[in-house]
Formats: structure tokens, C-alpha cells, sequence
């Protein structure tokens, strides 16, 4: 790849993870929950899926998926409805203000768990399809060695993705963090990124 095209391919990388979404959202919520550290469990699993994303594009699934309303929207409301089952799962956790658990360090939550709903939060959204169907090709040069270049494209997106969601997301929860001192405030903050996550989930169901 060029390095001019992979200066505007990161160029684009880091406008598209900057932009708030569900990924932005449960990095921040596993911030907040077990600690700066330990949220990169969930970026990792946020970062499998786009992998995954790739790959099925890269092998021609997204066309399927993309001119398939039935695959589409079977895909697009399972993962309007977890994200709507995760905000409301955050919206009716109960304060936790044992004594022993306030002096243990954070990272309550195993990494596995966290992994595996980032992954899902990533993976149940076919619009990430549609749109590396739509973006991918811009950056993709046919008539150069094709592996080569997918291997460049996903790197460069993974490691943005990554460094912004860590080091500005999950950053950004730290702010929230003397409000999970006491029961008022961390009853607060589950219910607003309760209702984050239904918010996204409900916009996902509903923007076409």
C-alpha cells in the first residue's frame, strides 16, 4: 500500500473511531466497572469482531449480507436487542458498596466475559458490514497483491481503534470515577449508560 493511501486509510481510521457508538460505550461501561486497565479486555473483543468483519467482506459474505434484507435485519435486530438487554441488565444493577469488594482492586468481571461482550456488541451489528463493504474498497488496490493489503488495512484500523478507544474512551470514564464511591452515585451512573445502551439499541433497530 502506499503511503499516501495509508495516511488517508489512517486518516479515515481515526474519524471512524472517534465517531460514539456501542463500542464507545461499553469501553467507557467496563472502565467504570473494573478499572482502565482491565476495559482493554472488552476493546480486544470489540477488535475480534472487526476482524471478523473484515474477513467476511474480504470473502464476499458482505455482498450476501448487504443485498439480503432478511439476513440484514435478522442480524441487525439480534444486536439491537442485546445492546436493549445489556442496558437494562446496567440500568437494574444494584449498588455494590461492600467493604472488601471497595478494597480489592478493580476487576471484578472476568477478562473472558468482558471479551466475549465486546465481541458481540461488535459482532451483532451488520451496518459494520455494510460499511467496510462500502469502505474497504477505497484503500484496496485490485490489481496489487490483495492479502498484503487487507493484512495493512486491518492492522492500521485495529491499532487505531484501539489506542482511541483505550486512551480517550476509557480515559474519559475516569472522570465518572469518584461518583462509584457511594450507592446514589453508581445507581446514576448504570442508569445513564443503561440508557445508552437501549438508546443505541433502539437506533439500531430503527435507522435504515
Amino acid at each position: 500500500m502506499q503511503f499516501s493511501l495509508w495516511l488517508a486509510l489512517a486518516g479515515a481510521g481515526v474519524l471512524i473511531s472517534f465517531t460514539p457508538g456501542a463500542g464507545a460505550i461499553n469501553t467507557m461501561s467496563n472502565s467504570l466497572t473494573s478499572g482502565f486497565r482491565r476495559s482493554i479486555w472488552g476493546i480486544l473483543g470489540q477488535q475480534a469482531a472487526l476482524v471478523v468483519h473484515v474477513v467476511i467482506v474480504a470473502l464476499g459474505v458482505g455482498v450476501l449480507v448487504a443485498s439480503s434484507p432478511v439476513a440484514f435485519n435478522v442480524i441487525r435486530y439480534a444486536g439491537a436487542a442485546y445492546l436493549v438487554y445489556l442496558g437494562i441488565r446496567q440500568f437494574l444493577s444494584k449498588p455494590d458498596l461492600d467493604q472488601e469488594r471497595a478494597a480489592a482492586p478493580p476487576g471484578i468481571e472476568p477478562a473472558w466475559s468482558m471479551f466475549r461482550r465486546g465481541l458481540w456488541v461488535n459482532l451483532l451489528n451488520p451496518k459494520a458490514i455494510v460499511f467496510f463493504l462500502a469502505f474497504m474498497p477505497q484503500f484496496i488496490r485490485p490489481e496489487q497483491p490483495l492479502l498484503a493489503q487487507y493484512l495493512v488495512l486491518t492492522a492500521t484500523v485495529v491499532a487505531i481503534d484501539i489506542l482511541v478507544m483505550w486512551f480517550f474512551f476509557a480515559l474519559a470514564a475516569k472522570s465518572f470515577q469518584r461518583f462509584t464511591h457511594d450507592a446514589r452515585g453508581q445507581k446514576t451512573l448504570s442508569r445513564i449508560f443503561g440508557v445508552l445502551f437501549v438508546g443505541v439499541g433502539i437506533l439500531l433497530a430503527l435507522i435504515h
